[in-house]
């Protein structure tokens, strides 16, 4: 039977160990524990910890992102997670992830695709699902707003023309930027992207609007 977390030395419990030292000198297994707060009655906190860390096979050891993309379902497999942990969990994912969001995109000025890529790219390089974005620009290239089109699977997003340039049209802009993410990692354009990318510069010039480029993000590069 493991050690309870009270019968461990205060400087290597959990709470005590980030008072004393700090966040940065514990391990990932050990700030886990922090969020879930207990184990069960056979393991400490930090060993249920490491048990979610365990479900990230096949991957890096010290890769935290799949708790981005993790299931309240598959935590609660997990002996000593319940309901209300596996949310705790979640939540405190997503909120490290909308720090890496900047706070306000608006009255941004593009001067190139690489600065949609450097806004844009912690939001999406490790998204699970495909997610596309239109980005609505003035005459000066200054980001008007940043709408999410649609949502797919893992292989693929349609884009519908019609969507993307009725957001265009509702709000008055003359340029748009489409950008899309592939959860495979390949950056190249498939011929699907390709597709549609010549379907929406069509119907945009018939409008008056300037489709001005087509990104895709993925975890290698652009």
């Amino acid at each position: 039977m493991s050690l309870k977390m009270k019968e461990l030395p205060s400087s290597e419990r959990p709470y005590e160990k980030l008072e004393i030292y700090g966040a940065k000198k514990l391990s990932n297994s050990e700030l886990l524990a922090i969020i879930i707060k207990t184990g069960t009655k056979e393991e400490t906190a930090v060993s249920v910890a490491q048990r979610i860390l365990n479900l990230n096979k096949g991957k890096e050891t010290n890769d935290l992102r799949f708790l981005q993309n993790i299931s309240i379902e598959e935590l609660c497999k997990i002996k000593g997670i319940g309901k209300v942990k596996a949310i705790q969990i979640i939540a405190t994912a997503e909120i490290a992830k909308r720090i890496m969001m900047p706070l306000d995109v608006q009255d941004i000025q593009i001067k190139s695709s690489y600065d949609i890529v450097d806004l844009l790219m912690n939001e999406l390089k490790y998204e699970q699902r495909e997610i596309a974005k239109v980005i609505l620009l003035n005459t000066k290239m200054t980001i008007q707003k940043i709408i999410d089109l649609s949502f797919g699977g893992t292989n693929f997003t349609m884009l519908d023309p019609k969507e993307v340039l009725h957001e265009a049209i509702k709000a008055g802009v003359p340029k748009i930027i489409v950008v899309h993410n592939h959860p495979s990692g390949n950056p190249h354009p498939s011929k699907n992207d390709i597709i549609v990318t010549k379907r929406l510069l069509e119907a945009s010039r018939l409008l008056g609007i300037e489709l001005l480029d087509h990104i895709i993000i993925a975890e290698k590069r652009m």
